[in-house]
């Protein structure tokens, strides 16, 4: 065996771990506000970060210690301060804008939680329902989107699509968000475009009960409105104009069946419009960060509550090529990867 490969090895083991500790520390320093509590502070002391947080002080000693060994603070030995970089806390303190990046570290202390649940599965098959996980998963879900949705939306996306937008903005056109989760995307649309009608449909009764209270909370109005139902059992007046379904196409249990009911939902002169993840279609283009992370969502959440449900577990890397063929057997005709720029992200614009 080569030794040097073997050495090497070995500190990458220690820096998984030292990565995993960081992720940890970081779920604390924004759930418990120590990341705010510096923000714009500069060089503080342990006991000025005890203060101006109100925690316990040997925990923040402890905390800072590990936060600058991780590299997330800086620290001045001689004066013994700490210091949350300007560059650090943009991503970490920006919750509502569209480079929040602090719900990333949430989100993986979600998805450890069921780690050993998922490692069963691997055994006996099935999967880890979408209602056995966490409730603030749901909420950090939508806090993790919140700015993209809120930000981009309207003001980016929709002006790639601009005979829809044109519709929406004239009135009396209809939208649909399947998988609509919290409400985010409905209630955006209905605030930017009154005239016309949106309806969020989400088969999971918590994320409907989120979405009528953020609709209140945000003052949205009564052309947007939410059902607690599957897409199997959903039927319409009359078809859409526009559907979107964002980051949710690949945790399907029934990809095809619901492909299928959303064609048949769509006026011939509608559009679909498809978030998913931004990856690769072959395995050595996925061999970076982005896609590893990606890998490992789908094993802990994707991928597993899809089998759980008896589905085909498309999993979070589907990838693009697989995708169009997907939409194609689903009887869409036209596939279109939407000019929008996105580091995580890959938006498709498909037609009937």
């Amino acid at each position: 065996m080569d030794k040097e490969r073997m050495k090497a090895f070995s500190q990458r083991v220690f820096g998984d771990m030292a990565a995993t500790m960081n992720t940890g520390l970081a779920y604390v320093g924004y759930k418990s506000g120590l990341f705010k509590a510096m923000d714009g502070k500069g060089p503080m002391t342990t006991e000025q970060v005890v203060q101006a947080a109100g925690l316990h002080p040997r925990y923040v000693e402890e905390w800072l210690k590990g936060m600058a060994a991780g590299g997330m603070l800086d620290y001045d030995p001689a004066a013994q301060t700490f210091t949350l970089p300007p560059e650090h806390a943009y991503f970490l303190n920006s919750e509502g804008t569209d480079h929040f990046m602090a719900g990333v570290y949430l989100r993986a202390v979600s998805l450890l939680h069921v780690a050993p649940q998922v490692a069963d599965a691997f055994k006996s098959g099935g999967g880890v329902l979408f209602k056995d996980y966490p409730d603030d998963f749901h909420e950090i879900s939508d806090m993790m989107n919140r700015g993209a949705y809120e930000n981009r939306f309207v003001s980016y996306w929709m002006e790639q699509m601009p005979e829809t937008k044109a519709r929406l903005e004239a009135g009396g056109a209809r939208a649909l968000d399947f998988g609509c989760g919290a409400g985010r995307v409905p209630i955006t649309l209905g605030k930017a475009y009154p005239r016309s009608t949106f309806i969020g449909v989400d088969s999971h009764a918590l994320s409907i009960k989120m979405a009528n209270e953020l609709k209140q909370k945000e003052g949205a109005g009564d052309n947007v409105r939410f059902v607690n139902q599957r897409i199997d059992d959903f039927d319409a007046d009359e078809p859409f104009d526009f559907i979107s379904a964002c980051d949710c196409i690949h945790d399907l249990e029934d990809p095809l069946g619901t492909l299928k009911k959303i064609r048949r939902l769509l006026k011939p002169e509608g559009v679909f419009f498809v978030i998913e993840p931004r990856v690769a279609d072959d395995l050595e283009q996925n061999l970076n960060p982005i896609a590893n992370m990606f890998y490992g969502i789908s094993v802990f959440y994707c991928m597993t509550q899809s089998l759980a449900k008896g589905g085909p577990g498309l999993g979070t890397c589907y990838g693009q090529r697989n995708m169009q063929q997907l939409m194609a057997d689903a009887g869409f005709t036209r596939f279109e990867v939407l000019n929008i720029k996105s580091p995580v992200n890959i938006f498709y614009g498909v037609r009937p």
